[in-house]
C-alpha cells in the first residue's frame, strides 16, 4: 500500500496505472491510465458499462482493485 502514497510527478494531481478490476465473469477495468493535471479541465467518458463508476469506486474504496497504482 505504500506505492500509492507516492506523490505524483510534475504537475500531476491524480495518476493512476494499470488499474484492473475484474467481477465474476467480466473484466471491468484492464490497465487503466489516467492522469489528472492541476489548472486542466477532465472529463471520463464512455458507453455504458465501459468502466467510469468502476474506476472511481476503486480510486475512492468502494471496490478493491485487482491491481494497479494510485499517486495521489
Amino acid at each position: 500500500m505504500s506505492e500509492e502514497l507516492t506523490p505524483p510527478t510534475d504537475d500531476l494531481l491524480l495518476e493512476m496505472i494499470n488499474i484492473s478490476k475484474s467481477f465474476p465473469g467480466v473484466k471491468a477495468l484492464d490497465n487503466v491510465n489516467l492522469k489528472v493535471r492541476s489548472h486542466s479541465v477532465h472529463a471520463l467518458v464512455g458507453e455504458n458499462g465501459a468502466g467510469k463508476s468502476t474506476l472511481l469506486k476503486c480510486l475512492f474504496g468502494i471496490y478493491e482493485k485487482d491491481a494497479g497504482i494510485f499517486r495521489i
